[in-house]
């Protein structure tokens, strides 16, 4: 006797549902260093309709240069190295790619891979390193915008000219208002893919873009966008730790609300082109520039380096404390002392210089 809800033609659908299911394979995204890669969906349908024919044989010939984009699934990747020329049919790659569960690593970038491979030499290429021919840009925390291009030229063979020529023009970068057509603070320090063909403005405006995103994701609202990113770059340049980047901002702080000075080695060595130095002149301390702290009251006219996260968190966020005076008593390990008073200071400061007659070097 048939219940209700339960007769065979039910069980059938079901069944069929099941199977359905089986067929549909989601392989999971691929995340390298906090990014996601290549996402691999939905296979079934298209594993469904392969048959040998849509397949080639062999390694292939000649070279063929391929671009794997974040985001983009197993199908998708598929597709394009059919229209490539390199796999003779989409269902082909995505067969071959279910059968290697490492097809999940592929990280995005460009390949170079060869014509008329078969979907499995195809997918044993994109799995080795040695195929990928994008470049791996670092860029670290507290450099100027020159060093960075400079890096950038020495990383990526993109020509210095065609770099400064890049940053000259704001509006391509995609630089925030706050920025008043200067990228200094705003080439974020992070590690980047450039592939092939990508210009100078390319690579200059995903640092760009990833300064705005990280700013945005911090909630800076664009009225302090300016005096966020130059307390961050004085923070980055004066301390290691973020510990002690929250102390400088205090210093900067507390210094400001009393209307002192602010008298900062590293601002003078910004306006003299000397970032390399920790210590100044008194030539170059009397140098009538925005960027000389001891001369103007304030903050400086504009960031003095490209400051980390870690050092626009302790720009929005300065510790707690009285210090109006700070000094690294140690370059290698970067020790900084912070005082309230004039003499506390002048206590840590012949520490400095003891540790200059020690290392003359530095």
């Amino acid at each position: 006797m048939d219940l209700p809800g339960t007769h065979s033609g039910d069980s059938r659908r079901r069944g069929r549902r099941r199977r359905r299911a089986l067929v549909a394979l989601v392989v999971a995204l691929a995340v390298i260093g906090g990014g996601t890669w290549a996402a691999w969906g939905t296979l079934g349908p298209v594993v469904a309709g392969f048959t040998e024919s849509d397949d080639w044989e062999g390694s292939g010939t000649g070279s063929v240069d391929v671009r794997v984009v974040a985001g983009d699934s197993g199908r998708a990747i598929g597709r394009t190295l059919a229209d490539a020329g390199v796999v003779k049919s989409s269902s082909a790659f995505v067969t071959a790619a279910r059968a290697q569960p490492e097809t999940a690593g592929i990280q995005p970038g460009t390949y170079r891979l060869k014509e008329h491979m078969s979907a499995a030499a195809a997918v044993a290429l994109l799995l080795d390193p040695a195929a990928k021919v994008t470049t791996r840009l670092t860029v670290p925390e507290g450099l100027t915008v020159p060093q960075v291009l400079a890096l950038v030229e020495k990383t990526t063979g993109v020509p210095a000219a065609d770099l400064e020529a890049a940053v000259a023009d704001p509006a391509a970068l995609g630089l925030p208002a706050a920025a008043n057509g200067n990228a200094e603070g705003y080439l974020f320090p992070a590690t980047y893919s450039v592939n092939p063909g990508e210009s100078a403005a390319d690579v200059l405006k995903a640092m760009v873009t990833q300064a705005n995103t990280v700013l945005a994701n911090l909630g800076v609202p664009p009225e302090r966008v300016h005096d966020v990113v130059v307390e961050a770059s004085i923070a980055q340049k004066e301390a290691r730790s973020a510990e002690d980047m929250a102390k400088v901002t205090r210093v900067l702080a507390n210094r400001m609300a009393i209307g002192m000075p602010l008298q900062l080695d590293s601002t003078v060595s910004y306006a003299a082109g000397a970032t390399g130095k920790v210590t100044t002149t008194a030539e170059q301390r009397a140098t009538d520039s925005p960027y000389n702290t001891y001369l103007h009251p304030g903050l400086p006219a504009g960031p003095i380096s490209n400051p980390g996260e870690a050092a626009l968190q302790a720009a929005l966020n300065p510790a707690d404390g009285p210090w109006l005076f700070f000094v690294t008593v140690n370059l290698q390990t970067g020790e900084t002392r912070f005082a309230t008073t004039i003499a506390e200071h002048n206590a840590n400061v012949a520490l400095f210089q003891q540790y200059l007659r020690e290392h003359p070097e530095q």
